[in-house]
Order: C-alpha cells, then structure tokens, then sequence
C-alpha cells in the first residue's frame, strides 16, 4: 500500500507547466532544408502565413525560393 501510495505522490509531482517547458524545446537536429540552402550560400528564414509557417531561402544570386522544394529539387526526392 506504501508504495503504490508513493507511485501516486511521485507521479502528481509533475506539472503541466514542467511538461509543456520540455515539450517546447528543440530536438537539436538541424532543419535539413535550412542547412541545405546555407551550404548553397543562401539565408533561411521562417515566415508565417495563413497556411502555416515555411521555410524561405534567399540564394546569393537574390532569388527567394521554398527551401524544402530547394532541397527537394538539388537531392532528387520527388513530391509526394
């Protein structure tokens, strides 16, 4: 009875507040399509829409592309 009694006090000791802090942190994998417009010389940038936010890369030459179409387009990997 004491330890299941204990389990239960355990458990109650986490709070929302502590679980939605560790759920907003980043993985620390980089985003494939930013490091993939940087490595082109290019700068990522997160703009937000309507839709959602996407990732924009601005290459050295001034064009502004879809960064996970870049990707896509320079690794081969089609649309799905």
């Amino acid at each position: 009875m004491g330890t299941v009694l204990s389990a239960a006090v355990l458990a109650g000791c986490s709070s929302s507040d502590e679980l939605q802090a560790s759920s907003d942190e980043s993985v620390g994998m980089p985003n494939p399509a930013a490091v993939h417009c940087e490595s082109k010389g290019g700068t990522h940038e997160i703009q937000k829409t309507n839709e959602g936010d996407i990732g924009i890369c601005h290459l050295p030459d001034g064009t502004s592309v879809d960064a996970w179409q870049l990707y896509r387009d320079d690794m081969g990997e089609t649309q799905q």
